[in-house]
Parts: structure tokens; C-alpha cells; sequence
């Protein structure tokens, strides 16, 4: 069991002043209140005391889009690899990730299938286990002229007799779904997701505002990798992301390596929208060293954490999700606030689940700004048992 542990002069994204944090023997958050605020509550039996002396506390991060890891990609699960789930799940733990939803790139039914029944089946116990959300399915009704590293051997139309081929009898696990909006000639996909509980984001597209717009109306409510796989903000067709930016309901994932997206052009998205999150991207070499390494029947080159193909294709990295928050602020595209806010509560705010606060799991994390280096650290805050 777990002390009752008060952890006093804490910062907290989304809270004004230092707060203090009572957390319960169970581990679950009890509360959360200014540090000039009169201590009300009876004090707890054992009480411990942790002064983080004006450090930010946060949940961990949750990655909404991210391939694989340790050189497992997801859309290549078997019964026979299958055991490196709880390897990923422990790794990601590591890195700072509270949850996670594996993606599945463009691919084959059957490897779409048998991921998803193993995906389905998996459970993990271990207290310090990233914990597996839901899936993403990244494709396969995606723009062929949109597509990047996906193979177009596997693009499907957008219907919804396709799309029941594709979920099959697993639509229960699917929390998130990249479609093109354009390829629905009849308006009624993005509902019939809807119905089922699917989060629907847009991407690997050429949809125009209009056809952006009518997608949010339907139910869409995210676009995947904001500026990739999409036209670029045009004066005259805002196109997808000019639409998305513009809507206040929809959140943009985006990807903070420095190579998707210049470090100046996310400055300006973040002053131009406030329902953006960080997501990963990262591939299967995730955790491994620099190399070149085996993606579908093809290889991709990483070279400081960059996934090309041979043709200099981008197809995403190898750096882990708080790496984003990090070099958010060492490029001074936002606050020590916003950025770790990035990582944690948006991108659970983008899928409806529980943000930081009371009655919640109290799987923390303490950043660090050191004034002397100018960097921004972070570590698991550990709770210590009684």
C-alpha cells in the first residue's frame, strides 16, 4: 500500500499558482488546490510530504499515432512475435507514455485482421506498463496522390462495405481511423464510424475546405499529422488544414521532431489554433540504435531518429513522444505549460478520455527546467509504499 503522500509547491498545466496534490493510498488523486488555499481536508493518517519546489507535475503522455518499437511494427503482429507487446508497453512506460494506441499503416486485410485479433486478446497487469488504448487504423481509404511511404497495392475505396471488410468483427478495439473524406461520394461513412464509437481523422488527403468542412459536419473531428500528406495552407483553398484550424472542435496532431514540420511554421499553428496535440509517429526501430531497417518488403534508412525510404521518402521517426514537449521548448515555440500539455491532457481531450484531476490515477511526472543549461527534463515521480 501507498503512503498518503501531499506533494506541495507543484506546478500544474491548466492551473494558475502552485498547487498542492493529495494522492491516497490507492494511488488515485484525491485533490488538487492553490498552495494559499487553507488545508481543509482531515490530514490523512502517515501523511508524507514531497515539495517539488516549483516543478511541473503532469500525467504522463499518451501517443495517439505510433507504429511499433524495439523493431516490432504493428502491422507485422503474429502469435509468434506477439510476446514483445509487453516489451513495447514497458519500454513506452519508460519514456514518460501513460497510454498508447498502436497504428496500423496501410496494408493487408488479413495483416490488418490478425493484428487486430492480437491487439484484442492482449492484456498487460504490470504496474509500470504503458497501457494500450484502443488502435488506430491509419489507411487503408486514403488519397493514392496523398499516400507518401503507404503501399497503394492495399488503398481501398471509401464505402462502407469496405469498411466492414477492414474492421470485421473488431470494431470494439478500433478508438481511431484516418480516412481521405474526398473518396466518400455518398456522405455516409464518416457517420456510420461514428456510430460505432470510432474517433475519424482526416488525412493522406487532397480534400478542399468544402469538403473538409462538410467531413467536420458529418462527425470528424481530428486531422493526422498536421502540414504531411495534405495540401499545404493555400490564400486562395485553405484546403484541409486551413479548415481544421479554423474549426475550434477539431483537434491537429502534429510531429515535434523538426523534420516534418519546420520549428517556425509550429510556432505559428500554435498561436493560430488551440486544439492541437503531439503524437510520435515513431516506427518500429523506436528505441534502437540508427540504421537501416527492414519496413514492409522494404527498407527504411534512420538517421538521428529520421525514417526515410531509399527514395528519401519521409516515413516518420524513431524519437519518443516527450522528445516533442522537449524540443517545443528548446525552439521557444511555446512555454514549459503548453508543451508538456501537448503530450498529456490534448491528446486525451482529442479521443474523450479522462484529463488531470481528481479520482484519476496518479501516474505523474515531474519536469524539470534547469536555468543553467536551458533544458527541460523529466522523471517518473515514484510514490513510495508504507
Amino acid at each position: 500500500m501507498l503512503a498518503n503522500i501531499n506533494i506541495i509547491n507543484a506546478k500544474v498545466p491548466g492551473y494558475q499558482d502552485l498547487q498542492r496534490i493529495l494522492v491516497n493510498q490507492e494511488g488515485i488523486i484525491n485533490s488538487i488546490m492553490p498552495m494559499n488555499t487553507a488545508w481543509v481536508e482531515t490530514i490523512p493518517q502517515h501523511l508524507q510530504i514531497l515539495d517539488v519546489a516549483g516543478d511541473w507535475i503532469s500525467l504522463g503522455g499518451v501517443d495517439l499515432q505510433i507504429n511499433g518499437g524495439l523493431g516490432l511494427a504493428f502491422p507485422e503482429l503474429t502469435l509468434e512475435n506477439s510476446h514483445h507487446l509487453p516489451k513495447i508497453s514497458s519500454f513506452l512506460w519508460s519514456a514518460g507514455v501513460d497510454g498508447y494506441l498502436p497504428t496500423l499503416v496501410t496494408t493487408s486485410i488479413e495483416n490488418i485482421h490478425r493484428s487486430l485479433a492480437i491487439l484484442t486478446d492482449y492484456t498487460s497487469n504490470s504496474p509500470n506498463s504503458a497501457q494500450i488504448l484502443g488502435v488506430h487504423l491509419e489507411g487503408p481509404f486514403l488519397n493514392y496522390y496523398k499516400r507518401g511511404a503507404h503501399p497503394s497495392e492495399y488503398l481501398l475505396p471509401l464505402t462502407i462495405d469496405q469498411v466492414k471488410r477492414v474492421l470485421g468483427d473488431y470494431a470494439p478495439i478500433v478508438k481511431l481511423i484516418t480516412i481521405a473524406p474526398e473518396l466518400d461520394t455518398t456522405g455516409k461513412v464518416i457517420p456510420y464510424l461514428r456510430s460505432l464509437g470510432i474517433t475519424v481523422s482526416l488525412g493522406h488527403s487532397q480534400a478542399t475546405a468544402a469538403e473538409s468542412q462538410q467531413a467536420f459536419s458529418q462527425g470528424a473531428t481530428m486531422i493526422t499529422h498536421a502540414f504531411n500528406a495534405m495540401p499545404p495552407l493555400h490564400h486562395r483553398e485553405p484546403g484541409l488544414l486551413g479548415a481544421a484550424i479554423n474549426d475550434p472542435h477539431v483537434f491537429c496532431g502534429f510531429i515535434a521532431d523538426g523534420q516534418h514540420v519546420n520549428p517556425m511554421i509550429l510556432k505559428i499553428l500554435l498561436r493560430a489554433s488551440k486544439s492541437l496535440f503531439i503524437v510520435s509517429d515513431a516506427l518500429a526501430p523506436l528505441g534502437l540504435p540508427d540504421g537501416i531497417y527492414p519496413w514492409d518488403n522494404r527498407q527504411i534508412e534512420v538517421v538521428n531518429g529520421t525514417a526515410r525510404l531509399q527514395d528519401g521518402t519521409l516515413t516518420g521517426t524513431t524519437l519518443p513522444l516527450l522528445v516533442g514537449v522537449q524540443n517545443l521548448v528548446k525552439w521557444g515555440v511555446c512555454d514549459i505549460e503548453n508543451a508538456i500539455n501537448l503530450a498529456t491532457d490534448a491528446p486525451r481531450r482529442a479521443i474523450s478520455i479522462p484529463t488531470f484531476a481528481p479520482n484519476q490515477p496518479a501516474h505523474l511526472l515531474r519536469w524539470n527546467w534547469d536555468k543553467a543549461t536551458e533544458e527541460l527534463t523529466w522523471q517518473r515521480l515514484t510514490l513510495v509504499e508504507t
